[in-house]
């Protein structure tokens, strides 16, 4: 009889791209983790169950629970989602897309479970702020993640200018994201309001056939036509050096 595997916390990287093959982007270590799971805790069910879907073929995934742990899920309920590990199971953990608990409600998850004795193990995949960031050939040796930008017009504008000079003070990269709708009124914001010669980078639906990665500086910007991001999974970049290497 093959022994059961030990009661932990998994998490788990997803795909950036609905449609993308998992044996591409995922290690195989990943397949062999979700079919060890008792149930899984995702952002939404639905894409949850995808996410089953795409690994376990020896059993009917509708029988595995699906837990909702999303950005209104509130701390002093994380208990509950535990409960099930304490008990001897192994549940996953699984971001809508990328890596758990980067730009994800489950670093709390995570906490909480470290502080009740749950063990933890997290998996390599595919993460959109790093690949971008790769691909943006802008500096790395330092840089900061600011998140989600402020959704009011002067707010933003004015989390863009203090990005900004803490790129120049700091001499790094600063990378950003925004909601899928938002995307085009962020890329305008910044082209209005950044310095000409602070380099921008938009990086747009990574991994997929309609990959786009376009770096180049501010002036630049503004004497292009600009790509239809909207509705797309997108990062942002800014170095605020004219000069990047020299």
């Amino acid at each position: 009889m093959e022994q059961k595997s030990k009661p932990a916390l998994l998490l788990l990287p997803n795909l950036l791209a609905t449609g993308a093959h998992p044996e591409l982007f995922l290690p195989a270590s990943v397949n062999k983790a979700v079919n060890s799971l008792d149930g899984l805790i995702a952002e939404n069910p639905t894409a949850g169950k995808r996410y089953l879907d795409l690994f376990i073929k020896s059993r009917d995934t509708r029988t595995i629970p699906i837990a909702v742990v999303d950005k209104s899920t509130a701390y002093k309920d994380i208990d509950f989602f535990l409960e099930p590990i304490l008990n001897g199971e192994r549940w996953g953990y699984v971001s809508d897309a990328g890596l758990p608990c980067i730009a994800d409600p489950g670093s709390q998850l995570v906490f909480r479970a470290r502080q009740r004795g749950i063990t933890v193990q997290a998996f390599v995949g595919p993460s959109a702020l790093l690949l971008g960031l790769m691909l943006s050939g802008l500096p790395s040796q330092s840089f900061g993640f600011s998140g989600y930008l402020p959704k009011k017009k002067e707010d933003r504008e004015s989390a863009l200018k203090q990005l900004e000079k803490r790129s120049l003070e700091e001499n790094s990269t600063q990378l950003f994201i925004e909601a899928p709708h938002r995307n085009r009124i962020l890329l305008e914001d910044a082209i209005k309001v950044l310095s000409p010669d602070t380099w921008l980078c938009v990086a747009s639906q990574l991994t997929t056939l309609e990959q786009t990665v376009i770096c180049q500086q501010v002036v630049t910007w503004r004497k292009a036509i600009l790509p239809q991001i909207d509705g797309k999974a997108v990062t942002f970049y800014l170095y605020a050096k004219k000069d990047l290497y020299s």
